[in-house]
Formats: C-alpha cells, sequence, structure tokens
C-alpha cells in the first residue's frame, strides 16, 4: 500500500517529512560544530566543505522510511540499531572523501574520535523525538477513515487484518461484500459480512465511506466493472487488490511504462538509488580490504605456489548477472583445475585438495581474489554464490526458480552462507535450501541485511564446519 491510500497528503504531511529528512544531517553538523568549538581547531575553507559534503551524504545514505506508516511505527530498539549502522556506513564513506582529499589532517584525531562516538547517540535521541511528534500530531489530527473490502478471500482477510494491527494508518474497516452467504464463506470471528455486491454502492452513499478496496479475483472482469460503473456516483477513494499474491513474488511492485499500469512479479532489487548504494558499498570496502589486506595476500600467493605445481590462480567459468557467464578467481586449493561439463564438489576427505589448500577453504580465505571480481563489476560482497556452471546446467533443471538468483550479481558471502546452508550439496534437497535462503534474499534486500551479513559471516568463518 502506498502513502497516499494511507493519509490525504496536507502541509503538515509534508513539514514532518521535510524536517525527519533534515534532521540527522542538522545534528551531525551542530555536534562537529561543538566538537570544533571545544577542541578549539580551526580548517576554515576545508570545514566549510566537509560540512557540505557531510549534509549530502547524509541526505542520499541516510534516508527515513519510505512510507508514512513506517515512519510511525518505528521501533526504538530496530531503529537504533539501523541508525547505528546508517552512521557507521557514513562513517566508511567520510573517511575514504577524507583520505582522497587529504582533509583529515585537518582534524585532531581525538575530535573526530568524540565526533564519531557521540553523534550516533544524538542521532538516536534526535529520531525519536521527531517520530515521536509524528505520531502525536498525526493521530490527533487525522480522523480515522471508513473503509470496505468487496470481495471475502485470503488476500481481502489478511489486509484486513493488517489494517486493524495498525492503528496509525487510521482505517477502519467497517466490513465485507459477498455475493456469498456468511455461513459459506466461513467467516473469521471478529469480520462482517455488510451485504452483497450490488448494495455496496448505497452503502457507501449512505454511510460516508471513504475508501473502498476491491478484492475480486482477476477472473472476474466483468464483476469488477460492474462495481466501477456502479461506485462513479461516490467519491469514495478506490483500490484494487489484485490477487497475484497466488505467486512467489520477487521485488513485487506496481509501476507504469508510458501510462500503461504495470505490476512487477519478479524483478531485481537493485533499481534506482539502490543499485548506486549497492555498487558505492562494494566498491568502498573491496578497494579499502584490498589495499589493507595486500601484504595477507602476497603471503598466501607465496604458500600456494611452494606448496604444489601449478597456477597460484584458480579460475573457473559461473555465471553471474543475468546468467551471463563470467570467469570467478581463487587462490588454487586442489592439485587439479576442472572447469569441464562434469565437476566433481570437494567433499570432507577429497584427495584432491592440498595441505594448505584445505586450511584455505577451512577459513574460506581462498576466495579473496574475489574482491577484484567485485572491483570488475562481475560480483558484489554479497549475493548468491556463484556455481561452476556444470552444477548451474544441473540444478536448473531439477530446482523450480533456480535461476532467478541470478537476478543479481553473485556475492563473495550471501544469506545461505550465514545460515548453514553452504559446503557440499549431497541432495538436491540440499541445494533447494541454499536456492531458498537466495531468493529470500532477494524478496528483502537493504543495506543493513547487507552489512548484518558480512558481519555475522567474519564470525561464520571461523565456526563453520561445513567449509572444507
Amino acid at each position: 500500500m502506498t502513502e497516499p491510500v494511507l493519509i490525504k497528503r496536507s502541509f503538515l504531511i509534508a513539514l514532518m517529512a521535510f524536517v525527519q529528512t533534515m534532521t540527522p544531517p542538522l545534528i551531525a553538523v551542530a555536534s562537529l560544530y561543538v566538537v570544533k568549538r571545544l577542541w578549539n581547531f580551526s580548517t576554515d575553507h576545508e570545514h566549510a566543505s566537509g560540512l557540505v559534503t557531510l549534509t549530502l551524504l547524509f541526505v542520499v545514505l541516510i534516508r527515513p522510511p519510505r512510507t508514512l506508516s513506517s515512519q510511525l511505527n518505528w521501533q526504538p530498539l530496530a531503529g537504533a540499531a539501523s541508525t547505528v549502522l546508517q552512521w557507521l556506513l557514513l562513517l566508511a564513506v567520510l573517511a575514504l572523501v577524507g583520505y582522497a582529499t587529504n582533509v583529515l589532517g585537518e582534524y585532531p584525531r581525538r575530535a573526530l574520535e568524540t565526533w564519531a562516538l557521540v553523534t550516533p547517540v544524538l542521532l538516536v535521541l534526535g529520531n525519536l523525538t521527531v517520530r515521536y511528534v509524528m505520531r502525536r500530531l498525526v493521530m490527533s489530527a487525522v480522523t480515522s477513515r471508513k473503509v470496505v473490502i468487496a470481495g471475502y478471500n485470503n488476500s481481502s482477510l489478511d489486509l484486513a487484518r493488517r489494517l486493524a494491527s495498525d492503528p496509525a494508518l487510521r482505517l477502519e474497516v467497517v466490513g465485507f461484500f459477498d455475493d456469498r452467504a456468511a455461513e459459506r464463506l466461513n467467516m473469521d470471528t471478529g469480520t462482517r459480512l455488510v451485504g452483497r455486491l450490488s448494495e455496496l454502492a448505497a452503502f457507501v452513499r449512505e454511510r460516508g465511506v471513504d475508501v473502498i478496496f476491491i478484492a475480486l479475483p482477476m477472473r472476474h472482469v466483468k464483476r469488477v466493472l460492474d462495481l466501477l460503473d456502479d461506485l462513479r456516483d461516490t467519491t469514495a477513494s478506490i483500490y484494487y487488490v489484485p490477487d497475484i499474491f497466488v505467486f512467489d513474488l520477487i521485488q513485487s511492485r506496481s509501476s507504469d511504462l508510458n501510462g500503461v499500469p504495470v505490476v512487477a512479479l519478479c524483478e531485481t532489487p537493485f533499481y534506482g538509488y539502490r543499485g548506486i548504494t549497492k555498487r558505492l558499498i562494494d566498491v568502498s570496502f573491496a578497494a579499502l580490504f584490498l589495499i589493507c589486506a595486500s601484504p595477507i595476500l602476497l603471503a598466501i600467493a607465496i604458500l600456494v605456489k611452494l606448496s604444489s605445481p601449478g597456477p597460484v590462480i584458480f579460475r573457473q567459468r559461473r555465471y553471474g548477472l543475468d546468467g551471463q557467464e563470467i570467469v570467478v578467481c581463487k587462490f588454487r586449493t586442489m592439485t587439479v583445475t576442472e572447469d569441464g561439463a562434469h565437476v566433481p564438489q570437494a567433499s570432507r576427505t577429497d584427495p584432491r585438495i592440498t595441505p594448505i589448500g584445505r586450511y584455505l577453504r577451512r577459513f574460506s580465505l581462498d576466495e579473496l581474489p574475489q574482491f577484484i571480481n567485485v572491483l570488475q563489476g562481475r560480483m558484489s560482497l554479497v549475493g548468491p554464490r556463484p556455481h561452476a556452471v556444470a552444477h548451474n546446467e544441473l540444478y536448473r533443471k531439477l530446482i523450480k526458480g533456480y535461476m532467478v538468483r541470478h537476478k543479481v550479481l553473485p556475492g563473495i558471502t550471501g544469506l545461505a552462507q550465514i545460515s548453514g546452508a553452504r559446503g557440499e550439496t549431497v541432495t538436491v534437497a540440499d541445494m533447494e535450501a541454499r536456492v531458498k535462503h537466495d531468493l529470500d534474499y532477494l524478496r528483502h534486500w537493504s543495506p543493513m541485511l547487507d552489512f548484518k551479513i558480512m558481519f555475522l559471516t567474519i564470525f561464520k568463518v571461523f565456526r563453520d564446519d561445513q567449509a572444507y
């Protein structure tokens, strides 16, 4: 449901949205100014440029929830954790910008540390205050709108439950209209059948109903058209709830194509600014890691070369974005470099694994060259793990929806890996479990989910006995 459905736009709503957007950068800039005064340092032109950069980054990277309902129902603990993670992301970006422009040297180290520790506390308190005021204003200024639902089915019942569970929406469900009798519908306790579909228009006019949701199946097009024709004599807002939820939806959203309304049933989550955010995170963290870990990479390369004959880097064909073939790099951990039509998976006692390779695989150090693949744009830090081409061709025939995981770039780590679905896939069910996690990642992607997966991966590497 979109924001216009919930509450009619007004100057008050627009003003609150502006205040919520500008509160974080203003808090950060004000705290930096206070720290500057306390530590008594001057940066002149660089300081002013830094404040502008900080404000722009805040507006781009730390965005409020997209709908008014989610803003009003902001959970303190979850919201605080999200704010802190967003702040850490912003600090990482600022550090890269400051390092590249030599601005960091203008700030005393202790002053920056104080600012970095104090600001997130102020941000959490500021967000709590703004959302508390928003909720009080909306709940007191906006009266409930009466809602009726045409059609009683799983979709309409789920909609009614969601409306009832969220008082901030200010939508009160009066009842349902359906041509079937209540006994035949087996209606839940607390739901009310008001009348037949032919009686809906008169009821709306007499009772002053504000919003109508039509939740009839798509096969009943004639009935929907008749209802719309009857409702032309009312001023109620009318919304159609298609029963598309019988499908397995991936990033479902509505849009229009040259004025023609369309509904996405399966699409990549990285559209618009989301794709920019994803790529910015990938490039920043991959470049920083390769610079810091270069001595470790060099040491591993030497050990691999000395431990057994063969190349240091193993290159294997795998499927990437949109199922296009890519070449993925790894440190060689086996005595062979197989990349044919049949590639046996590594097992716990696999004789092909070299002594040094066993340790590299145990702690996933063999995957480190894939950070170069991330900079090349072939992979992402987080996403479904790429499989050998031979494995892809096998499982795409056995598992429904297998290729949907290729709607995004493959990742060095992913939701499946931190959920225990990694290592050898002995049965098809093992691979199905991995694919299920991959598709869940596509459904629920957010920058915070990426940070959570990266954070948990660090601990999983040292505790996972599935890697061998």
